[in-house]
């Protein structure tokens, strides 16, 4: 029962940094769209924090 937790928790925990990974690419592409230096600035350096 232990061993099935642990992997939900592992599978619901790669789920959630792939939706977070995809949402700053989402924002990242907006902000290029829209120029804004100082958001792709702040985006990166969050990607890269996740990565």
């Amino acid at each position: 029962m232990t061993k099935h937790r642990v992997e939900t928790a592992k599978k619901a925990r790669e789920a959630h940094q792939l939706s977070i990974k995809r949402s700053l690419e989402h924002r990242l592409e907006v902000a290029r769209t829209k120029g804004d230096d100082n958001l792709i600035r702040l985006l990166e350096a969050e990607m890269k924090y996740f990565s």
